[in-house]
């Protein structure tokens, strides 16, 4: 058996921005990734990923009915409209029956879709984060992960804040320009939404990288070389996936009602995978500065 070796902690250096560019250019690149990512395998990290995905699937659904069903409950019709016209615009071809079924189901429900899917957003998006405090303590070698009840109050503030703010970047990247039209914002947006979807990965990533794993982080100069990592590979997963699914005339017909299913479940295993992969190469930075070039330790087994 193996598994990631510790990181020790070089918060007390207080390291420089410039010693963590000099530790990439001595180590180079691509020896640094290529150690990442032994390090994201050492931690089992596909798997991570995998249980990450299942969780964050698990609260997009249930947002989408508290939404419809908050704009619902308020009467917002022209609200309503623009959530729909850009979930319809994100799903695939025949994605029919989870959009259409949770939006039906919002707005049909109204205060009650507000409390009840208010509530399972609440806890399956709690219980996502916490699922990613254990695949980061995993990357950077720590055993045991925060006391339950703190656990799941840090993961229900990652939650609201990075979460939301992931959340509204995949729109803005994704269904921009349906946004735009539907909520008749001009073509200005188009020009104003790349910024704003880089702001919002950058704001997310950070909380992310320097509260998720239970241990005292660098300074954010050195997590920035990871979070930087993980954006771009989110951005490229998330535009493909997009860009693949639109141009795949036989996806939909692939799967037929349980396209939309798919579909988000390829999107947020792309974003666990990129998320990991990124602390991972911010772990090994890290480990590597403190001399430990290792990224794994192998275990007698009993």
């Amino acid at each position: 058996m193996s598994t990631a070796t510790s990181v020790p902690v070089t918060r007390d250096l207080e390291l420089e921005g410039d010693d963590a560019l000099e530790t990439l250019r001595a180590t180079g690149r691509r020896r640094l990734a290529v150690d990442a990512f032994d390090r994201f395998r050492a931690a089992d990290g596909f798997s991570h990923a995998r249980a990450l995905a299942f969780q964050f699937a698990l609260t997009l659904v249930p947002a989408l009915i508290a939404v419809i069903g908050l704009a619902t409950a308020l009467d917002q019709d022209t609200f309503t409209r623009i959530v729909r016209e850009v979930l319809l615009e994100m799903s695939p071809g025949s994605a029919g029956d989870l959009i259409t079924e949770a939006l039906d189901q919002g707005s049909s429900g109204g205060r009650t879709a507000v409390l009840l899917g208010g509530l399972a957003t609440l806890v399956a998006g709690t219980g996502a984060f916490g699922q990613l405090e254990r695949g980061a303590n995993r990357i950077y070698g720590v055993e045991r992960d925060r006391p339950p009840l703190r656990k799941y109050a840090v993961a229900f503030g990652l939650m609201v804040t990075a979460g939301g703010a992931t959340l509204l970047a995949a729109v803005l990247l994704v269904a921009g320009e349906a946004l735009a039209d539907a909520a008749g914002w001009g073509r200005a947006f188009e020009v104003l939404r790349w910024p704003l979807t880089i702001a919002l990965v950058v704001t997310a990533l950070a909380l992310l990288f320097e509260i998720a794993p239970r241990r005292r982080q660098p300074e954010p100069s050195w997590l920035a070389v990871g979070s930087g990592l993980a954006a771009v590979l989110w951005l490229l997963f998330t535009g493909a996936l997009a860009a693949w699914i639109g141009a795949t005339e036989n996806f939909g017909a692939t799967y037929g009602p349980l396209a939309g299913t798919i579909a988000i479940l390829l999107w947020t295993f792309l974003t666990a995978v990129a998320l990991l992969l990124g602390l991972a190469f911010a772990a090994q930075l890290e480990a590597v500065r403190a001399g430990v070039t290792a990224t794994r330790v192998a275990r007698e087994e009993n």
